[in-house]
């Protein structure tokens, strides 16, 4: 059953609508301050995450003026699993993104796309032209790196329940931790990595926040060649583009950006110094650039 409205928490509301074949999808509902200046944002996350990852910049775009719609895909967060893993594809969540912005009444928004976040908007407008007014892709373009997926490939899916908050960001630590150099050693940082990425259990221990037969629809690069992504990434070429990229990235590397100019020559670009895949956003480098971004677009 849709939920048109919700319970209203932390600056925004709780919603769940139903997507097509009737899978529950939990969305953070940021109402925009006054007065709205553009169209509402919605903020599609990477493979094994979810809403939380914009915590910080969804009231921060709020605050500009601009509703912001942040949903768990399906096997993720507080969204439904699906019992048909095959179901765990872009080209099904992008069906989903459009059920979730007909059930709340948006017609167009601009799309902000972290890493599988960015397939799925260039999927969206592939599919609904007319849904995707402008775009910002985080550490994803039509050119993907092996290196990332195959890093990737080692740990989804394979997590087990972890006794403490503690061991979560430690482990999330250990995983990623090459991607964030300069926060190696801040403990504050990985404690909140791990809350937006885990769950806690009845009994005190802790998961990763996702359904883990996610990893069957994986193509891992070593069996499966990477695709080239250029077709689906031609459909969002003519719309307004940010491109944020982390420096040291092994998803979006700098041939990967360069390659997404030649494409679009109008591109928009910003590099985050001494962070890998993906951003968070809310560097000053990346969150300056989206400013300037959201204040060109409608």
């Amino acid at each position: 059953m849709d939920s048109a409205g919700g319970r209203f928490i932390g600056g925004y509301e709780e919603r769940v609508v139903s997507t097509v074949d009737a899978i529950p999808i939990y969305v953070r509902d940021y109402a925009p301050l006054a007065p709205i200046t553009g169209l509402p944002v919605i903020c599609l996350h990477g493979l094994t995450r979810n809403s939380r990852d914009f915590e910080v910049i969804a009231p921060r775009i709020a605050a500009l003026g601009r509703r912001v719609i942040a949903p768990d895909m399906r096997g993720r967060g507080r969204s439904a699993n699906d019992n048909d893993p095959d179901h765990y594809v872009p080209a099904v969540y992008s069906q989903d993104v459009i059920s979730i912005l007909d059930k709340l009444e948006a017609p167009r928004a601009v799309f902000l796309g972290t890493s599988m976040g960015g397939l799925i908007t260039m999927l969206t407008a592939t599919i609904a032209p007319d849904r995707v007014a402008a775009t910002i892709l985080n550490d994803i373009g039509p050119k993907v790196e092996s290196e990332g997926l195959a890093k990737i490939a080692t740990y989804i899916g394979r997590g087990l329940p972890l006794p403490s908050w503690a061991a979560a960001a430690q482990a999330v630590r250990d995983t990623v931790g090459d991607a964030y150099p300069e926060r190696v050693h801040d403990d504050a940082f990985w404690d909140a990595f791990a809350r937006r990425t885990f769950r806690e259990l009845d009994d005190g221990r802790v998961e990763a926040d996702y359904d883990p037969n996610i990893a069957l629809t994986f193509a891992d690069p070593e069996t499966t060649p990477v695709p080239d992504l250029t077709p689906l990434f031609q459909a969002i070429a003519g719309k307004p583009m940010l491109s944020v990229h982390g420096e040291i990235s092994d998803i979006l590397s700098a041939d990967g950006v360069a390659v997404m100019r030649g494409l679009k020559p109008d591109l928009h670009t910003v590099e985050v110094p001494n962070v890998g895949h993906a951003p968070c956003l809310d560097e000053p480098e990346a969150w300056d650039a989206i400013l300037d971004f959201l204040a060109r677009v409608e």
